[in-house]
């Protein structure tokens, strides 16, 4: 282990020999490591060290705020959530629903990874788990309702599409959908259970989505270039 000091830093480093003329600083896990080739003594080590010592600093801040860091919000329901990823000692991921934030705990393994491709994957799995646990309520809701009901209904991740009903009179749900507002959930079932009889918009059928839900047309603008 080496230091630098100056007047306002001290930089812990260790040097690992290298036997070609390349010379590399990194920070990894918070630990700056400084590729050097064999030749080079401690002090012409040091000089570069200290020419450096901005980037440095700099590098070893971004690995802090990686530690506890807000990333991507999530809406839920159609209020937004801050999310906050803490590293800790621990083998699987935790998740925290609060008030207005998430906390994600996540191994301490998972710090050389790409952390916006695993808060994806917390993401997507938020979402189908918040779907199984609210989905059943609001489909039989809209069963005794419309007096109707699917051969079958899905929960699937697609792109682009909040729901579709099929020829045979299967409803498939995206997780997505959770994201906004109940109303607008359960516009969105009401309109595939709609579905069921009307196969194309019809003047009929959108007669009789307005007989359960006199303001859809308010809530289709919230639900922006999706299709269901």
């Amino acid at each position: 282990m080496n230091l630098f000091f100056n007047r306002k830093n001290a930089i812990s480093y260790t040097v690992d020999t290298a036997f070609d003329n390349n010379f590399k600083i990194s920070v990894q896990n918070g630990e700056v490591v400084v590729c050097a080739p064999w030749y080079l003594s401690n002090k012409q080590i040091q000089t570069v060290v200290s020419e450096k010592t901005n980037w440095i600093l700099e590098k070893l801040k971004e690995y802090e705020q990686r530690k506890t860091l807000g990333y991507e919000n999530i809406i839920l329901f159609g209020k937004t959530y801050s999310t906050k990823v803490t590293f800790k000692f621990t083998k699987v991921p935790e998740v925290t629903l609060n008030d207005t934030s998430i906390d994600v705990i996540l191994p301490n393994s998972y710090k050389d990874k790409n952390i916006s491709s695993v808060m994806e994957f917390i993401r997507t799995k938020l979402y189908m788990e918040v779907a199984n646990q609210e989905l059943e309520a609001i489909l039989e809701k809209t069963r005794l309702n419309l007096k109707l009901a699917p051969e079958n209904v899905e929960l699937k991740y697609m792109k682009n599409v909040l729901a579709t009903c099929d020829n045979n009179q299967n409803i498939t749900i995206n997780p997505e959908l959770f994201k906004y507002k109940k109303e607008v959930i359960e516009y969105v079932i009401v309109h595939e259970f709609c579905h069921l009889k009307y196969k194309t918009h019809s003047k009929a059928f959108y007669n009789m989505i307005k007989n359960y839900i006199p303001n859809y047309e308010t809530l289709t603008a919230d639900l922006n270039d999706t299709q269901y």
